[in-house]
Parts: C-alpha cells; structure tokens; sequence
C-alpha cells in the first residue's frame, strides 16, 4: 500500500462521513446542514468538503437535537445503525443535555399537541355557546 493510499484513509469529506454515520439520509442533506451552518468541525464552520480525521469534534444540530462527538473511526459506506455507533463517541454533556431535552419534552408537551384539526360540528356549536356566553348574548 502506498503513502498516498494510507493518508486517503485518515481522511475523508466530512459529508460523506455523516452520512456513514447516520446523521442524514442523504449526503445531500448533509451537505445542506453544513452549508447552513448547524455543523461544526472543531468549534468552526466547515464547508461539506472539509476533511474529517479521527480525533476531530464535531457540533452537530439535526432539528431540534443537538450532538457534540468525537471521531472514532472512517468509512465511506454507509452500513447498518450498529457499525455507524462505531464511528464516533457522543461526549457527556452532549448525553445529558439530550436526555434533559427529552425529559423536558415529556413533561411539558407543546400546546397544540391535543388539537387535531378543524373542530367537529359539535365541537363548532359548544365554541359558538362559549363566545355567546363572554360577549353576554
């Protein structure tokens, strides 16, 4: 194996790795995430064709979740969920902040989580009383 081999697989684009590692589906959508600017490669903005090395810190922000890892491993094929857990340590705090998140989440559910679209007839007549009601008719 030449040098130029071995270095080839110290690195590699920083897409294409979340993609292995299960952060997007695509590596278009990785690339759009980075772009944006909710990925960090070490605490600064990197380009989609930024190269990745193991020992890197990534930032990580897909939705509402956020991730701070640390490079394990390379690979540039995507493989099942088990081996992508292989390719990087989640840190602590990153831990503990997301199952805080969670927690708060169950907790306090959003408030438009009971509404389930227009209301019924029935639902339409008893608003209608309510409002008769307030305005004193």
């Amino acid at each position: 194996m030449s040098q130029d081999e071995e270095a080839a697989r110290e690195r590699l684009r920083l897409d294409k790795w979340l993609w292995a590692a299960r952060f997007f589906k695509t590596r278009t959508l990785a690339s759009d995430a980075i772009d944006a600017g909710r990925i960090q490669l070490n605490e600064a903005r990197a380009k989609p064709s930024r190269e990745v090395r193991i020992g890197d810190r990534l930032d990580i922000q897909t939705g509402e979740v956020r991730y701070t890892v640390i490079v394990q491993a390379l690979s540039g094929r995507r493989g099942p969920a088990e081996e992508a857990r292989k390719l990087y340590e989640e840190t602590g705090d990153s831990l503990a902040r997301r199952e805080a998140e969670r927690e708060r989440r169950r907790l306090a559910p959003e408030p438009s989580h009971m509404l389930h679209g227009r209301p019924t007839k029935t639902q339409r007549r008893e608003i209608d009383r309510m409002r008769a009601k307030l305005r004193g008719g």
